[in-house]
């Protein structure tokens, strides 16, 4: 195919090899949870191509949304000037994050969402004149792939080449039944000590390292202790936010609130890239001076452009829309129909939900890992059957769109089953 040519000639993807890697499939169009390929064939996403397509694609109100914002004002320079799609879309979504949150700041995906965060609590410290060089985060974690977000994900192969340019992090252990005594006793240690200044982690869910799940409970008690100490909270509710774990925010679930969110994927329903950093008015304070020295020095070419913010105000009211609350609850409930059915399965050597995702540990040679071998021959096997599901090494998870119909939803289920047999 012509395409293919041209794309291997110009074109470099993300997270694959230049050699060796699987032909690409060229797509001609997408809408709800379906992909259309230049050769006729259909595609359930069932991932929400990488967990931002939560009303799925091609829809109308955000494309209406989208054209009508073109016609009337595509960009403008956010320093100096403002527009109602960010002023509407700020006030939105700091009355849907959990209470105490106060101003939002803009930024164009996720990994820069996390950059302004960590940015904005490091120089909480310093603004104050007590500067805090500690940042804890939990082992495993993903951020993003900029250099402050590696510093706090997990150090591995991906960034490994770049870890002599990471700033240092200590690292709790993810919490578990079986280590949560030594988690407490580590994180007691670290929040404890006097340059510790940042708590970051991704709530419940950690995504990248295999969908790997933690209670509220625990989270909970990690918050508090860090609140505690007086550290700056961060949630990276970048994949979690916008309904995934079942409420708005994972840290719904919680006791505890953060002091910054970020925030990105779900945001624009995944139509345009768009970030977006919220902060309480504890760290808004320390920045609310005359004094030119503690300005917030930070800011995007592309900040809060208004196509993307008119994008994000019409995901919102799909969002915050009776039927879509109905449409999380039916993809809820027939996850946990499906994860029951999945316990005891030979195959399958753990499976967990939270809300609308749903993973299992394929029981395969070697370690639960992104680089278990497994990997490629998982996803043609599902990719042969009309249905997109990108798994994490030999973990395979389910991340609908919300518009998903349950006729879609089983057919991906009925693929799971019949790799369970034929695997």
């Amino acid at each position: 195919m012509e395409i293919l040519n041209r794309d291997s000639k110009y074109v470099w993807h993300p997270f694959t090899p230049l050699k060796g890697a699987p032909e690409l499939i060229p797509l001609k169009s997408a809408r709800g949870a379906l992909l259309h390929t230049m050769d006729d064939r259909i595609i359930i996403d069932a991932v929400s191509s990488w967990w931002v397509n939560i009303h799925g694609h091609s829809h109308p109100a955000i494309a209406e949304a989208m054209y009508q914002q073109a016609l009337t004002m595509e960009h403008v320079i956010f320093a100096g000037f403002t527009h109602e799609p960010a002023v509407k879309l700020a006030e939105s979504v700091i009355g849907l994050l959990p209470e105490g949150q106060a101003k939002a700041f803009y930024s164009d995906d996720g990994s820069t969402s996390v950059e302004v965060g960590l940015k904005m609590a490091i120089q909480y410290w310093n603004n104050q004149g007590t500067p805090k060089k500690k940042v804890i985060a939990i082992d495993g974690a993903y951020h993003g792939d900029t250099f402050g977000a590696m510093a706090v994900g997990e150090r591995g192969v991906f960034n490994e080449v770049f870890h002599p340019f990471l700033f240092d992090v200590d690292y709790v252990p993810f919490p578990t039944e079986a280590n949560w005594e030594e988690v407490l006793q580590k994180f007691e240690q670290m929040v404890s000590d006097p340059e510790a200044g940042v708590f970051i982690f991704e709530p419940l869910v950690q995504g990248a390292s295999g969908m790997r799940m933690y209670d509220s409970i625990k989270l909970n008690q990690l918050m508090r202790m860090a609140r505690d100490h007086g550290l700056v909270l961060i949630a990276d509710e970048v994949m979690t936010g916008f309904g995934r774990t079942g409420t708005w925010f994972a840290t719904h679930q919680t006791e505890e609130k953060a002091d910054i969110y970020c925030l990105s994927k779900g945001l624009t329903g995944g139509t345009l890239a768009l970030g977006m950093t919220t902060c309480n008015q504890k760290i808004v304070e320390v920045f609310d001076s005359s004094d030119t020295s503690k300005t917030f020095f930070h800011g995007h070419s592309f900040t809060a452009n208004p196509v993307a913010c008119a994008a994000a105000n019409a995901s919102f009211e799909l969002l915050t829309h009776p039927d879509c609350r109905k449409n999380l609850d039916r993809i809820i409930l027939h996850h946990e129909g499906f994860r029951k059915e999945l316990v005891d399965h030979p195959k399958v050597r753990t499976v967990r939900q939270c809300g609308t995702i749903i993973a299992m540990e394929i029981d395969t040679s070697g370690e639960t890992s992104y680089f278990n071998k497994s990997r490629n021959q998982i996803y043609d096997f599902f990719i042969q059957r009309g249905v997109l599901l990108r798994p994490l090494g030999n973990v395979v998870y389910i991340l609908p769109p919300y518009v998903i119909t349950d006729e879609e939803l089983e057919k991906v289920y009925e693929a799971i089953r019949e790799f369970l047999v034929k695997f």
